[in-house]
């Protein structure tokens, strides 16, 4: 018999409550309860079987070999740690036009599956859907389009056809009328991805569901949709930039440390190979405030253009704005700038941007900002050959970064002359550079060195 219960979930971690409640204790965030119906089915314990697990010493487990489905994209097999695992459940997420469906559309024309692909959608029709395989040139007769939204109807499809690859587009549009609430509510959202991923590990169907995102970025729906998928990726990028970068911030079968680099184009996602030559390719002249510094996203070096504004505020309060980088590490080096440095910027607006549109948390950009902020203050230009790479403490110490040598080969093969670098990590350098690498133990010796000071 169907028990009908009202609860109350979290909207931004799942948690379930039998009262309404303002803050969850869970994760600590106000008014962000909702209540849902639940109906559950009656079960006496005379009617239930429970069958009794196996145990067995860890050690005598027998290890299958992951087999691995090439996407056709190499930068999207790079974030993968080399393609889609058979079976597996991935999770994209990505702000609306910012090209979650068009890199879909044409994964399933390159993806190597012997077999067919077929692409779920409930936001779009068939028609659109075509439209867009025709402006991407893809004719690919293994394609199978479904516009449903019943995981019923879904599953149903699925078992007839037998697909290889599987698209959800979108999970907040499914629904299961075993559950009363709307699509997207945290029952939904919950109930559809355990399903799928139910039937995608006992069929071994390679699935990639697409999620909405919130006004803050994260993936729409409960917390709990990322921990029960395997693979969480977002695609990055300013809605009026054509760079875009492909992250992934859960991996169960590789690291999460790997990015991939795309560039929207009228036939697409194309894939940038080198993208340091990208990023660095429309700098010209030698403007103040401009210097180029080398990232590192996995183990893929970047060399990304850092600028800088300094301008005298209107307000007696001035402005400190970040794009691109964490706005409060900016402000603490802004800081170390004027303690450490001497630069007096308490009456200059400050403005602090990475070109290209792409976002870049790592610490070997500190001294890159503390360098751009005071060469505009002083207008003074830093050579265009010269680069800079460096950890900043609170002091003006600067700290030595993780896989220095690959970054200094990036930038010998970009034609870089000269790098500073922190001074404990020229000591530790056992291959030889063309380049001119000058050691450096604190903010001071560095600005005298580019004659900033």
């Amino acid at each position: 018999m169907a028990k009908t219960s009202t609860v109350f979930f979290c909207n931004s971690c799942g948690y379930e409550s039998s009262k309404w409640l303002g803050r969850c204790p869970a994760c600590n965030e106000w008014n962000t309860f909702v209540e849902e119906k639940v109906v559950k089915q009656g079960n006496s314990k005379s009617s239930v079987v429970k069958k009794s697990a196996e145990v067995m010493p860890l050690n005598n487990i027998e290890q299958i070999k992951i087999s691995r489905i090439k996407s056709g994209f190499d930068e999207l097999d790079r974030v993968l740690g080399g393609g889609f695992v058979n079976g597996s459940l991935t999770l994209l997420g990505g702000e609306p036009g910012i090209g979650k469906s068009t890199l879909i559309l044409q994964i399933c024309d390159k993806i190597k599956v012997d077999g067919k692909v077929l692409y779920i959608s409930g936001e779009e029709s068939a028609e659109q859907i075509k439209i867009r395989a025709d402006r991407l040139k893809i004719k690919n007769d293994n394609i199978m389009f479904l516009g449903e939204t019943d995981i019923n109807v879904i599953e149903e499809t699925i078992e007839k056809i037998e697909p290889k690859f599987v698209i959800i587009d979108s999970i907040q549009t499914m629904y299961s009328d075993e559950i009363t609430s709307a699509p997207g509510s945290v029952s939904q959202v919950r109930e559809i991805t355990a399903r799928i991923m139910k039937m995608c590990k006992m069929k071994s169907i390679t699935t990639v569901i697409i999620g909405h995102v919130t006004k803050d970025g994260t993936i729409a729906g409960p917390r709990v949709l990322e921990h029960m998928v395997d693979t969480v990726l977002y695609i990055e990028g300013e809605r009026y930039f054509t760079y875009r970068v492909l992250r992934g911030v859960k991996n169960r079968f590789g690291s999460t440390n790997e990015i991939g680099m795309f560039e929207m184009q009228n036939e697409g996602m194309v894939e940038i190979s080198n993208p340091s030559s990208v990023l660095i390719s429309e700098r010209e002249g030698n403007p103040a405030g401009s210097v180029i510094v080398a990232s590192l996203e996995g183990t893929r070096p970047i060399l990304i253009e850092l600028q800088a504004l300094t301008s005298t505020t209107v307000f007696g309060l001035p402005r400190r704005t970040a794009n691109g980088i964490d706005y409060n590490r900016v402000t603490l080096l802004i800081a170390v700038l004027e303690k450490i440095g001497g630069v007096n910027l308490s009456n200059q607006d400050v403005y602090m941007n990475i070109v290209g549109g792409i976002k870049i948390n790592e610490p070997a950009l500190d001294l890159g900002i503390i360098v751009s902020a005071a060469s505009s203050y002083k207008n003074i230009s830093i050579p265009n050959d010269v680069a800079v790479i460096g950890e900043v403490g609170l002091t003006g110490e600067i700290r030595s970064v993780n896989m220095i040598d690959k970054r200094l080969k990036e930038l010998e093969k970009m034609g870089f002359k000269k790098c500073i670098i922190p001074e404990s990590n020229k000591k530790l350098l056992k291959d030889d550079f063309k380049l001119d690498i000058i050691g450096c133990k604190d903010v001071i010796e560095a600005m005298k060195i580019l004659k900033l000071k």
